[in-house]
């Protein structure tokens, strides 16, 4: 009966066979020097043994690393947004690293567009194959754009999408979309005469921005459903909590809101304000499933939170250009995550 080829080396094949392992090697090479009767014995042992040298092993071995980049916003104290896609990053490294595929995740500051603009200055004097970006920054990242177009390096879009631009792929939610399910969530929760406060927290804010694309969503559903709710917009530009505290406790005065729309995961430091002033009656609406927000929703605070799969994001985004680099499959050009919506009864059953 033949053994398991794995349970046996090259060494071990020697031993057996008594000729040295540079004689195993010529064998399974096929290259001359060897006596006739010991190749017979030298294949007789293999044959036993069910040897079958890895030969995809060796030539991935001998071949250049493949060093693809990933550039994503680094977790904060007011959100633990970013470790999720950083996940899926680190999951699909794990899968090619034995492809000789190295990904090499750098992080920026989202608050601090500086950071930002510093470390792909950094990264542009080094030498990569492919990017993951997540492109908080729209014209700071002209320029490592347009080094890519020019060299032939394909670069991935990761949670926010730039139009027009020559990105191989993006992987992350349809952010007009969102919006308009936050509409549809107010069109069943709201009487005509509420009103809506609408909440933008966010240090950096250019007109570009992703977080203006669902707010976009929101007016147009709201407009087509002839939603008559008055809107009230917040814009709040520090995301400690103090700061948010005193914006809310502004325009909060204004008794006639009934709904709040928190653009992003920062949710949970308005349902903080909320709670402390115990505004029981009023309706939040947030994003993605975070421990805080999560905490929130189980006490009734956070109504609903809208989620995109931020762990398969990262994962699928880091896959794209292994299959692109290393067998030619092109991705598709846009690709959206669900909108998915948990409320406190259905929140123990979902997974980022």
């Amino acid at each position: 009966m033949k053994k398991d080829s794995t349970s046996i080396g090259v060494k071990e094949l020697a031993k057996l066979a008594n000729v040295s392992i540079g004689t195993i090697d010529r064998v399974l090479h096929d290259r001359p020097g060897v006596a006739l009767k010991t190749k017979e014995r030298v294949l007789a042992v293999l044959a036993t043994h069910n040897y079958q040298p890895n030969l995809i092993a060796r030539s991935l071995a001998n071949r250049k690393t493949t060093r693809v980049v990933a550039i994503i916003p680094k977790e904060s104290l007011e959100s633990a947004y970013w470790k999720f896609p950083l996940q899926g990053i680190e999951q699909a490294a794990l899968e090619i690293q034995p492809y000789n595929f190295l990904v090499d995740v750098q992080f920026f500051d989202q608050n601090d567009r500086q950071s930002f603009i510093d470390l792909t200055n950094e990264l542009l004097r080094s030498d990569f194959d492919a990017v993951v970006v997540a492109p908080m920054f729209h014209a700071e990242s002209q320029l490592l754009f347009e080094h890519c177009d020019k060299n032939g390096i394909p670069y991935v879009f990761l949670n926010s999408d730039i139009p027009d631009v020559k990105s191989v792929a993006y992987f992350g939610p349809d952010l007009f979309q969102s919006g308009c399910m936050a509409g549809q969530l107010m069109r069943y929760l709201l009487g005509t005469d509420d009103e809506i406060l609408l909440v933008h927290i966010s240090k950096e804010m250019e007109t570009q921005h992703h977080l203006l694309r669902k707010e976009e969503g929101l007016l147009h559903y709201m407009d087509m459903y002839g939603m008559g709710q008055k809107l009230h917009k917040l814009m709040i530009r520090d995301t400690d909590y103090q700061t948010i505290e005193a914006e809310m406790e502004k325009v909060l005065s204004n008794q006639a809101i009934r709904l709040v729309f928190v653009t992003n995961s920062r949710v949970a430091s308005v349902a903080r304000y909320i709670e402390e002033r115990r505004l029981n009656d009023l309706c939040l609406i947030g994003f993605d499933y975070l421990p805080d927000n999560i905490t929130y929703l189980e006490k009734g605070v956070v109504d609903f939170l809208v989620c995109h799969k931020p762990i398969a994001q990262g994962y699928k985004s880091i896959m794209s250009l292994f299959r692109l680099l290393e067998s030619k499959i092109v991705p598709e050009k846009i690709n959206y995550m669900p909108i998915d919506i948990i409320s406190k009864e259905n929140y123990r059953y979902y997974e980022n």
